[in-house]
């Protein structure tokens, strides 16, 4: 059995849709990370996206475990065209687009961005590689709001509006685990 420690990187502050942006987050909370840190294994791995808010996370935790390299393929959904902007700016563009993209995740996308879908294939062949080349270790992924998402509607085995039930913040953990390819689910969006 594989254990996996999900955390979304702290706070950007931002009211936007914020996706493969780079944007500054703000880990000044010490004292939620130590909580969060007290809460984390002490062995196995760490590996965060390549955004500097998922790497600056993870750094801030100090972690002991091994620390792999970056993962592209744990960023956040690709919002193409609608990426930094506010839904009320994007609702007054496309409408239509935007309502069914929250009403019916799957396979609608923003213009030049990805579907549901699209983003959850990508982000579920990067956790199965992890979970094949790293068995029986605990994982802690430092990440994103939607990598959180697609495993935990991955782990209820139901569809993305049921798993976009649920609130997941900044600094908050979900704790997963995969055994022989059957998911359990401990913690989700756990605070400190």
């Amino acid at each position: 059995m594989t254990d996996l420690f999900l955390i979304r990187h702290g706070p950007t502050h931002l009211n936007s849709m914020v996706g493969w942006s780079d944007v500054p987050v703000d880990l000044s909370d010490t004292p939620k990370l130590t909580r969060l840190h007290a809460q984390l294994p002490t062995k196995g791995y760490v590996v965060s996206s390549d955004l500097k808010r998922a790497i600056e996370t993870a750094d801030a935790l100090h972690l002991p475990q091994t620390r792999l390299p970056h993962e592209p393929d744990l960023r956040e959904l690709n919002f193409g065209d609608w990426e930094l902007k506010t839904f009320k700016e994007i609702d007054k563009i496309d409408h239509d687009r935007v309502l069914a993209f929250y009403e019916h995740p799957g396979e609608t996308k923003a213009p030049n961005g990805e579907s549901w879908n699209y983003f959850c294939a990508r982000v579920n062949a990067v956790v199965d590689r992890l979970l094949t080349s790293h068995p029986n270790a605990p994982l802690v992924i430092v990440c994103h709001f939607g990598v959180v998402m697609s495993q935990i509607q991955r782990a209820e085995g139901k569809g993305a509006k049921h798993a976009m039930r649920h609130q997941i913040d900044n600094l908050s953990l979900t704790h997963l685990s995969n055994d022989q390819r059957i998911w359990s689910i401990h913690k989700i969006n756990f605070g400190f």
